[in-house]
């Protein structure tokens, strides 16, 4: 899709980029610093956007003040802990089309043609492919393109792995390392073969192959998934013992140990790295249960690893879960519990604090019945 607006008296047309799939605005404003916070955000508000021609240390501190304009959801004391998520959701998807608004242009180098812009060449290029054509993007895509860039170099620390994850941009980092040690400890069946199901960075199946399981097969049926997992596989020396495959949930054959960390929050995503948290109806997770014992050798065992938050929020129940168990023909064998310790656990403005703070993530050893 192209998005074309008038500047100068002269018609402009360039692709438009939106990572969650927004369809261009319709109405396009060329601003600049003499921009208040005011108008853009009222013209932000009634869906026309605007496209940045300042100075762009001034188009982030715009950002932040429109940021600021967005009124929160009213939350009554008296909503149920569903209530309250939905409405947190749908003031972040309100917010998210305001702030998605503001817009800066690429050219055909990824070069940022603004006062005291950064270099954001080679974040564009991770996010984007070294080919892609130039783009108009909202400002708050390329700050997430530039986050994921600083992500990906640095690296996230495993302990379980004495070593670095580096996540691509549109995947999951494994900055929450409860459930990862959760697979490092877990008792390891007797199982030469073994799967690790929705791999995203390739974390899980790393875990694996250092604990000395000789063949693993990663799939995920995200390309930025496919292609951070197999780099992060090759960097930890792991690529003679882990094939990662773009596949939708299972490959072929089976394994005698299956391991599986699925999205855990049962409603609709609203972007692609989302997809790793939302999952509506829970789709992944019955999927691999009520497939699970066509690739599962007759003395295998499969992991799940899955937070409670969503029964916690509401979304879900424990009782749903275990029927789901029990109507794939698998029993539990065993469960292994840990608390989350990211920053949000303790973060009291958080609106979804009291779910939070008693979130458990849970590793369900599952076998055949």
């Amino acid at each position: 899709m192209n998005l074309t607006w008038v500047e100068d008296g002269s018609e402009h047309t360039s692709r438009w980029q939106a990572e969650n799939g927004a369809p261009p605005p319709r109405m396009v404003h060329i601003v600049d610093d003499s921009t208040t916070a005011d108008v853009a955000y009222k013209l932000a508000t009634i869906g026309e956007a605007l496209l940045w021609r300042g100075d762009y240390n001034n188009a982030r501190q715009l950002l932040s003040a429109m940021t600021r304009r967005v009124p929160p959801a009213k939350q009554s004391p008296e909503a149920s802990s569903a209530e309250r998520f939905h409405l947190h959701r749908q003031y972040q998807a309100r917010r998210a089309r305001v702030l998605g608004m503001l817009l800066v242009e690429l050219d055909s180098g990824f070069q940022l043609d603004l006062g005291r812009a950064p270099d954001v060449r080679a974040a564009a290029s991770q996010a984007l492919g070294p080919d892609a054509a130039p783009c108009v993007l909202s400002l708050r895509e390329l700050l997430g393109m530039v986050g994921a860039h600083e992500w990906r170099r640095t690296g996230v620390f495993v302990p379980a792995l004495d070593g670095s994850i580096h996540p691509h941009y549109g995947v999951f980092s494994p900055v929450r390392g409860e459930y990862i040690q959760l697979v490092a400890d877990a008792p390891l069946p007797a199982a030469e073969r073994a799967f690790d199901i929705g791999t995203g960075s390739g974390v899980l199946a790393a875990v694996l192959a250092r604990r000395g399981v000789t063949s693993v097969v990663a799939t995920d049926k995200d390309p930025r998934s496919v292609a951070c997992a197999r780099e992060n596989i090759d960097a930890l020396g792991y690529t003679d013992r882990v094939e990662v495959v773009q596949t939708d949930i299972f490959p072929s054959g089976r394994a005698g140990l299956i391991v599986c960390n699925p999205p855990w929050i049962p409603t609709k995503p609203t972007s692609g790295i989302e997809h790793a948290v939302y999952d509506p109806g829970s789709r992944m997770l019955k999927s691999f249960l009520s497939r699970l014992n066509g690739h599962l050798t007759p003395d295998g065992e499969a992991w799940l690893v899955l937070s409670d938050l969503a029964e916690l929020l509401g979304l879900a129940t424990r009782t749903d879960l275990l029927e789901a168990i029990d109507t794939a023909g698998l029993i539990v064998v065993d469960r292994a519990d840990t608390t989350p310790t990211h920053s949000r656990v303790s973060d009291t403005k958080d609106v979804l604090h009291e779910a939070r703070a008693r979130e458990t993530t849970s590793l369900w050893r599952l076998r055949r019945r």
